[in-house]
């Protein structure tokens, strides 16, 4: 290699001192790419990559320190989405089991389309002794690890064999990571000798690069084909996805909204697009859904995707958009998603695409009696919502719909509030009152039981003067509470809402639903007949939390926990909000259907019932060509 001066490093430190040179830059404002370190050492990274953050210090690559590998992705990608993919963290794990862990946070951010990335150690390349301390031996291919797991969850994978190979890697790994149409997990898989071993590498590895993160305007023919079929279409509808989110689009969306009247549907990662008060915000669409935005998406003729995805609960299983001439019109960054549902593509980032419809349409508007149906629809489901949040009895044991009703009264409009799993993700969407467009901060690409925690902390970092709450059910809690230990080491003041209610509740009810009778579910004794049907278990979930030391608020009572959540906003130390719900009343019922198979043939009741309402439901999912 010729090059005109070098610096004699260890791969791992070249690493680290290139990554500290990265930028990304819209619109004129640059951000640090990869703005962090987490990591957990072993003997695979501790003297790689672990020596060269110490050797690089603080100001070069700051470290953070994790509890659990899959924890540490988390809180990475917690942070990624709260800054709309613009500055990512890197995660570092030993071999064996701690690259392995990383496999469910990788699925997760891929699955979102959220940065990070992932820099486990690896096996010798040299092979100097075989099998090694944690090596999978494979009989017939000998360059398979364990870090293999990552590859098909990661936007792009290698292994760094040999030092000069990591130049064109680190380079297409910050490539992928900036780039809004292809993000997700990237791994580069570092062999323990390799991270260790000296190279002289050239000055002009380790300048200053920045990586402009374009926003693509709309190909004219698309945009005319665009402007064409929104103005055609009498019951226009449009599903706000994260892609809104992530390109800062919230304005364009407005503004579009404003000058024809077309109402807004949002997904679970879309939420907040629109203020929740703004006219032509009909809430969350498909089996989440409000009664008003399904009924609407039933009879839409036009459906406008703009960063959506269009997951399974988006679209009711296919069975949603009911409308014999639906058609659909999808502006999105990424092909693959904007040719979903055979539509008519508008492929650009959103920001861009709806500014450039917004002008094109000028003068077009729905009907007035389009508007007044939607409007009346929304005022009807406001009223649902006000019933479901009020507690006639203040000394009474909160419901969940009323826990988020306290909620509600208390933060602030740019707290953020986040979910992931269980049957609070159901409740929320159909809900929650998004007042500002991080409020509302839902992993359900993945809906990773565990993420919530570490979220908040990724989330606290990117926003250190920002409320953060984690919600979070028992079943969640005991998955993965190890973070709260980060979080008091740092001195993060995220606010745990931590929910008892003795079991997975949303898989209970999904699994009465379909014949499955709750088997398995709840977190109590055994009785005398071998099922799981005795005492609830005697957790003390709140004791746990301050033993991980966390200030914990215990509330058994609405006004209680109004209070409790008043005095957690207001603490500048890591919070938990402690409360049993009343399991008795039922949650809001879907407003559209979600496919989970029912046993085809059984010998219970229970399930027999089940098939026979599945076989009536699935009848009515299409496919749209």
């Amino acid at each position: 290699m010729s090059h005109s001066t070098s610096r004699r490093l260890t791969v791992a430190q070249a690493l680290v001192r290139f990554l500290s040179a990265q930028y990304t830059e819209r619109d004129g404002v640059r951000h640090r790419l990869i703005a962090g370190t987490w990591g957990i050492f072993g003997h695979g990274n501790v003297a790689g990559i672990g020596q060269a953050l110490l050797e690089a210090g603080e100001d070069a690559m700051p470290y953070h320190q994790g509890r659990n590998e899959q924890a540490m992705v988390h809180a990475a990608v917690g942070r990624a989405r709260q800054l709309n993919r613009l500055s990512a963290q890197a995660v570092t794990t030993s071999i064996g089991p701690g690259a392995t862990n990383l496999v469910t946070g990788a699925a997760l951010a891929t699955i979102n389309r959220l940065p990070v990335l992932l820099l486990p150690g690896d096996y010798f390349a040299t092979r100097p002794a075989d099998p090694l301390l944690q090596q999978l031996e494979h009989p017939t291919e000998a360059d398979v690890s364990v870090n293999d797991t990552l590859r098909p969850v990661s936007r792009f994978f290698d292994r760094i064999t040999r030092p000069d190979a990591l130049i064109p890697s680190a380079l297409n790994a910050l490539r992928v990571l900036a780039d809004p149409a292809e993000t997700g997990a990237v791994t580069l898989a570092l062999p323990q000798d390799v991270q260790a071993e000296a190279y002289d590498w050239p000055e002009e590895f380790f300048a200053d690069r920045v990586w402009h993160v374009r926003r693509p305007a709309p190909d004219p023919s698309e945009l005319a084909e665009a402007v064409h079929a929104v103005r055609a279409a009498a019951r226009p509808l449009i599903v706000a996805g994260g892609g809104v989110h992530h390109s800062e689009a919230e304005e364009a969306l407005r503004a579009l909204v404003d000058a024809t009247g077309i109402p807004v549907a949002s997904t679970q990662a879309g939420k907040g697009s629109l203020r929740y008060d703004h006219p032509a915000d009909l809430g969350g669409i498909g089996h989440t859904g409000t009664a008003v935005c399904d009924d609407m998406a039933r009879t839409a003729d036009l459906v406008i995707g703009v960063g959506t995805r269009y997951s399974d609960f988006t679209t009711a299983s296919g069975t949603l958009f009911q409308n014999p001439d639906v058609r659909f019109l999808n502006l999105n960054i990424t092909a693959f998603d904007a040719h979903k549902l055979a539509a008519r593509t508008v492929v650009c980032d959103a920001r861009a695409g709806l500014a450039a419809l917004t002008e094109a349409l000028a003068g077009h508007r729905v009907s007035p009696a389009y508007v007044d149906e939607y409007r009346t629809g929304k005022d009807r489901w406001e009223q649902v919502v006000e019933a479901v949040y009020r507690a006639d009895d203040e000394n009474a044991v909160p419901t969940q719909t009323q826990l988020l009703g306290a909620l509600d009264a208390v933060v602030g409009d740019d707290d953020v509030v986040i979910n992931a799993a269980g049957s609070l993700p159901g409740d929320l969407h159909k809900l929650w009152r998004a007042r500002s467009p991080r409020q509302y901060h839902l992993e359900y690409g993945y809906s990773c039981m565990g993420y919530e925690i570490p979220a908040a902390i990724g989330v606290q970092q990117a926003e250190p003067d920002t409320p953060v709450w984690a919600l979070v059910g028992d079943g969640t809690y005991l998955m993965m509470p190890t973070e709260i230990v980060t979080a008091v080491q740092e001195g993060l003041p995220v606010n745990l809402v931590l929910v008892q209610n003795h079991g997975y509740a949303s898989i209970g009810g999904l699994s009465q639903s379909v014949g499955g009778e709750r088997f398995g579910t709840a977190y109590r004794y055994r009785a005398a007949d071998g099922t799981f049907s005795g005492a609830p278990l005697p957790v003390d979930l709140a004791a746990n939390a301050a033993s991980l030391g966390m200030d914990v608020l215990r509330a058994k009572t609405v006004r209680e926990l109004r209070e409790a959540l008043a005095a957690a906003r207001a603490c500048d130390r890591p919070t938990c909000v402690y409360v049993e719900t009343d399991p008795a009343p039922a949650a809001l019922p879907a407003e559209a259907w979600w496919d989970v198979p029912v046993a085809e043939v059984a010998s219970r009741e229970a399930a027999l019932r089940a098939r026979e309402a599945y076989d009536r439901q699935v009848t009515d999912r299409r496919r749209h060509l």
